[in-house]
């Protein structure tokens, strides 16, 4: 009996070690994807059609809900190494609650955009315009990305998959989440300095 409950070990290791190498190349691939959007943006900047416009507010409001949501994110980590199961659901509940109010503030932020006359597309659309709805709209694809992962954890965490010992799910998906916080923080800030 004791081979066996050790080989379930093994097999357990091995697969969390897999799924972290697969977000590692994962991330890697998001990076690679930015880089050369933001690559893109700077060389399109010097094609003399760009004009020079203010970042929705609503911006500001998604960056500082994404901030509190890897805040929140970091509970639940801290949650389930501790074996807290109430608080674990309740960090997750609340990190995808905070995920959907920044895909939200997005929109709303889109929605500024299209008041002040900046098109993503079509005859009275510019480069600069049509850059910041793809960097804003390809992030919040990883975002809704980042959701379903994230509520996949939490259905586990209601059937108490993970504890301190075996939480492999919940580090990854944290992981995941600090890095799409990061993302916007420098797509944010790149978009503030580079208008």
């Amino acid at each position: 009996m004791e081979k066996l409950s050790s080989t379930i070990s093994e097999s357990q290791i091995k697969k969390e070690v897999v799924n972290k190498n697969m977000l590692y190349i994962g991330i890697f691939s998001i990076l690679m994807l930015f880089a050369g959007l933001t690559s893109a943006y700077i060389v399109a900047q010097g094609d003399g059609r760009w004009i020079k416009f203010e970042l929705p507010f609503m911006f500001w409001i998604s960056t500082g809900v994404i901030l509190i949501s890897s805040a929140t994110m970091n509970w639940a980590l801290i949650s389930v190494k501790t074996n807290n199961y109430s608080n674990l659901k309740i960090a997750l509940l609340v990190t995808i609650t905070l995920g959907l109010a920044f895909g939200v503030t997005q929109f709303l932020g889109w929605r500024e955009l299209l008041s002040a006359g900046i098109f993503f597309a079509g005859k009275t659309a510019n480069p600069g315009g049509s850059f910041i709805y793809l960097l804003s709209g390809m992030h919040l694809i990883h975002i809704v990305s980042g959701l379903i992962y994230l509520g996949v954890i939490y259905s586990k965490s209601m059937k108490n998959v993970y504890n301190a010992n075996s939480y492999g799910g919940v580090k990854n998906s944290a992981l995941y989440w600090h890095f799409l916080d990061a993302l916007w923080i420098y797509l944010f800030v790149f978009l503030y300095f580079n208008r």
